[in-house]
Order: C-alpha cells, then structure tokens, then sequence
C-alpha cells in the first residue's frame, strides 16, 4: 500500500524533546568525525566485558572477548545463562558450540563484527533522510561517553541512539528507536576493559569439543552478480538499488534473484522467486526485522530489512519487471 511521506509521530517528538531538553553538550569533534572514530574503534581495538542484548521485549547477558590481530578478528561471545552457548570466531570463521547436544556448527561469516554489524558510518545520506547531533554526555559501564542521535525524516526507517566512549569512540550502548520513539532493539555494556592485552587462550572454547558432532554449513548459497529487470516503482526517498545477485540456496536448485536496496543506513533485500505455492503472504517480524511477501503472476516476492513494516510493503508491493 503506497504511503505517502510521514513527520514525526507525537511519540517521537516527545523522545525528542526530552534528548533535546537536556542541553546539547561540547564535545570535539562534528558528529560525523565521532562516527568515523567509531568505524575504526569497532574494527581495531581489543575488548572484553559483559554486554546485555534486549529484543522483544527479553534480554540476554553475554560475555564478549574480542581482538585484532594481523588483520584477523578473533571473538569469544558466551552465553551467561540458558545452555551456555559459545561461539568462537577466527576470521571469517564462526564455531557455534552447543554444549547441550555435544555439537558445534561451523560457518562461513563476512561481517565486521558479531555484536555491531549495522552500525552507521560517516557516508550515509545526512541532511537528505537523516539528522545526526551530538545530544549530551552519559556514563555508561563507568566511563565517560557522548550521546549520538541519528534522526529520520519520515516514517520509512528507523533511528539511532549511539553512547560512544569519548577516549575511543567505542560504542558502549546502541539502540534502534522505533517511529514512536521507543528502542526496539538495545546492545549495551554492564562492563569492559578495553585495549588491554588479550592472551590467545583466553579466547579458546571453555568446552573440550573433541567428542562433539561437528557440522560445517556452507555459505549457504552460490551467487552470481546479474541485471535484473525487477525494479520497484515507488521506492521511499533516498533508496536505491546498489546490488543484484541471482542465487540458489542451499538444499534447493531455484534460482532466485536478490536484489539490494539501501538508503546508506537502512537496508532492504527483495527476493524474487518462481510461485510454489507454498508462501504465506502477508506481514512477519522479529525483533527490529520486518518482512512482507506477496505473490505476483508465477512469482513469489519477499522484502526484508531492519525497518518499519511499512517499508517493506511499499517496496514488495511495488515491484514490477521493466
């Protein structure tokens, strides 16, 4: 259903009255400067704590090891209730160990970071669909940190508030803020050391996993870059396509067509796929994640992304072959 463009709900602009009413601090440094110490931070310093992960409405307490070393990422996160879960990363490689059922699964894993791989940088369109300023200073895990506000124009992505260690740059605490102004999804730490010399076998399993049943996924899909004469027609302001893949998933010989929309922050991926009959239409979420699928003649169309519900249904809605 194409939506035309929305302001700011009066939640929101509750949320931002009440940031706004606590005085915009000093701090050295343009906003998009502390985000480019941000992006380097992330990649190169050294870090352990315990960081808690809040989504629908449930939080999780993790232990976090994480450092660089020639250029090769090495994490440790583990679980600190529940079934003890561990995951290991070296590289591109993540072990999950399931102590459990006396297993590990081993994948394949491009991103940056486990904990922060949606974080804006310095490139994203500010002053087009987003504001960002600098609100006020906070402590978070006993330092001192400086409070970013990414703030959209409309209704069609979501925003950000980013703690950010003033001596660093480190994000301490990140939340994803709803078109209501309420944090749908919030990583922060309790506590951390950071830049402190981490030793290899602190990051090793606490598990002896000689025993368990190792099982190696593939990346999950063979993908080659393509044209493709599937476009939207109604995009929100300030997306556009940056790219197109046709690929088979894993257990399956369909090719289907992904195609990558993005507004230099918000991100949504649209697949297209031959009618199975199979597909529930309609609406789905999981935490910050919407997704909507419709079909469309012999195809099946399903957009998702880390934005509002209404974002994806303008995009699936409005896809058409040119």
């Amino acid at each position: 259903m194409p939506i035309g463009k929305r302001y700011f709900s009066p939640g929101l602009m509750l949320a931002i009255g009440s940031l706004l009413g606590a005085g915009q601090v000093h701090a050295d440094g343009q906003p998009h400067d502390w985000l480019n110490r941000m992006g380097v931070a992330v990649q190169s310093i050294s870090y352990e704590g315990t960081v808690i992960r809040t989504h629908d409405g449930k939080a999780e307490a993790l232990k976090v090891i994480h450092t660089v070393k020639d250029g090769v990422i090495y994490e440790k996160l583990v679980a600190q209730e529940g079934d003890g879960m561990e995951i290991i990363r070296i590289g591109n490689e993540v072990q999950c160990i399931l102590p459990d059922s006396k297993s590990v699964l081993v994948e394949e894993w491009n991103d940056k970071s486990t904990l922060f791989s949606t974080l804006p940088t310095s490139n994203i369109r500010f002053g087009n669909e987003y504001d960002v300023a600098i609100v006020r200073n906070e402590r978070i895990a006993g330092r001192e940190t400086i409070l970013l506000a990414i703030r959209p124009h409309d209704g069609y992505r979501y925003g950000h508030r980013i703690w950010l260690d003033t001596e660093t740059g480190f994000p301490l605490q990140t939340q994803l803020i709803s078109e209501e102004g309420v944090a749908i999804e919030q990583i922060k730490f309790a506590e951390i050391v950071i830049n402190q010399e981490i030793q290899v076998s602190a990051l090793a399993s606490s598990y002896s996993t000689e025993s368990f049943t190792w099982l190696r996924q593939s990346s999950g899909h063979a993908s080659t870059e393509i044209e493709t004469p599937w476009s939207s027609d109604e995009l929100p302001a300030g997306f556009r396509a940056v790219a197109t893949h046709e690929e088979t998933m894993q257990g399956s010989e369909e090719m289907i067509t992904h195609i990558l929309f993005t507004d230099g922050l918000a991100n949504v991926s649209v697949f297209v796929a031959g009618r199975s009959g199979k597909m529930i239409e309609g609406p789905a979420r999981f935490g910050g994640s919407n997704s909507y699928s419709i079909e469309r003649g012999d195809y099946e169309i399903t957009a998702i992304g880390e934005v509002p519900a209404m974002t994806v249904e303008l995009i699936a809605t409005t896809m058409r072959q040119h």
